[in-house]
């Protein structure tokens, strides 16, 4: 049975989990690639709000090469929203194993 600590600890770590959540959402991460030629922001819910390519730099009759750089870039900034979602919330949860949450 748990204990009224033991609920006031989980009940606080529930409410640290839902503002974490919320900032992150409401944060924007970049990724890039190709040294830079292709840079994207990206909402921590992971929508992408902008895809930047350096036009001078980009071959565009290779397509196949412009399209793996956007999907690079992407990539790039959806483990940054990862990353700091996993240390953000292994701050609050001290390591403990949360099925679900990652």
């Amino acid at each position: 049975m748990l204990n009224p600590q033991m609920l006031k600890q989980i009940k606080q770590m529930q409410e640290d989990i839902k503002r974490i959540q919320t900032q992150i959402n409401e944060s924007t991460f970049y990724g890039q690639a190709g040294g830079s030629v292709v840079k994207v922001s990206v909402k921590g819910t992971k929508e992408v709000l902008s895809i930047n390519i350096k036009k001078e730099e980009v071959d565009f009759s290779d397509i196949e090469m412009v399209q793996d750089l956007i999907v690079a870039a992407l990539n790039d900034a959806f483990k940054k929203v990862d990353k700091e979602l996993e240390e953000s919330l292994g701050s609050v949860t001290k390591g403990m194993n949360m099925p679900g949450l990652f």
